[in-house]
């Protein structure tokens, strides 16, 4: 079992090893992780995301964003996950939320789990639909969404490649 918290400064050995792992697999983006794959210093990263929380204190090119490592029984950081509040020009065909599993521990069901409990999130924080992204060829990221009640809207083009939205309503 899994649940999603916020990221603390504690966490930043943890989370350097985390990031590391990405790399290490030849990944260059964490999809999710509010830009922590481009930072050199966790604690900014720490101080940023928290101030992307609150509309007083949002850097003005972002949107309200919420942000969750994915941790397991043992506090081990296993996936990241953001939720934005709304969609702006830039985001609306990347949708409200993006995330990623540690290479080392994907098709083990962290993903659709994460999705499951940032839905509950998104709920209690007011929203009733979400629209998310996923390149066609990324079938496990497809499953995750269309298991978590994603149904397609359209289509597009992103960096030369092919892309989804999903709607995922949530009002009840």
């Amino acid at each position: 079992m899994i649940r999603l918290v916020r990221p603390t400064e504690e966490q930043k050995e943890q989370a350097v090893e985390f990031r590391q792992e990405f790399f290490d697999h030849g990944g260059f983006v964490i999809n999710g992780s509010e830009l922590f794959d481009k930072t050199e210093d966790y604690i900014e990263w720490c101080r940023s995301i928290d101030a992307n929380t609150k509309e007083e204190t949002v850097n003005p090119n972002w949107v309200i964003t919420d942000t969750f490592f994915a941790v397991d029984d043992q506090d081990r950081i296993v996936g990241i996950i953001d939720l934005r509040h709304t969609l702006n020009d830039f985001l609306k065909d990347l949708g409200h939320c993006g995330y990623s599993v540690r290479p080392l521990e994907r098709r083990k069901g962290f993903a659709t789990e994460m999705l499951r409990q940032l839905l509950e999130a998104a709920k209690k924080a007011g929203i009733n639909e979400l629209y998310l992204s996923v390149e066609k060829k990324n079938e496990p990221s497809v499953k995750t969404i269309t298991r978590n009640g994603g149904v397609y809207e359209r289509s597009f083009e992103i960096d030369g490649e092919q892309a989804d939205i999903y709607r995922i309503a949530l009002s009840e």
